[in-house]
């Protein structure tokens, strides 16, 4: 399962960051939090979603019409 922070999701004066009830969630906030001093860096638990093989930053893409 590709079960990473590196999913994260960058937005105006956000970053959202996918969190999997695992103790390094809070090692990936507060390291994001570092590289993004100026937005909120907030967890969105994502371990439903690795099941289809993604999490923020592959919902985000777009689709072919």
């Amino acid at each position: 399962m590709p079960a990473s922070y590196a999913n994260f999701y960058i937005a105006n004066n956000l970053v959202l960051v996918p969190t999997f009830n695992d103790p390094n969630d809070r090692i990936a906030l507060n390291t994001l939090a570092e590289c993004f001093p100026d937005r909120t860096v907030t967890g969105i638990h994502c371990t439903d979603f690795i099941w289809g093989l993604g999490a923020l930053h592959c919902m985000t893409q777009q689709e072919p019409a």
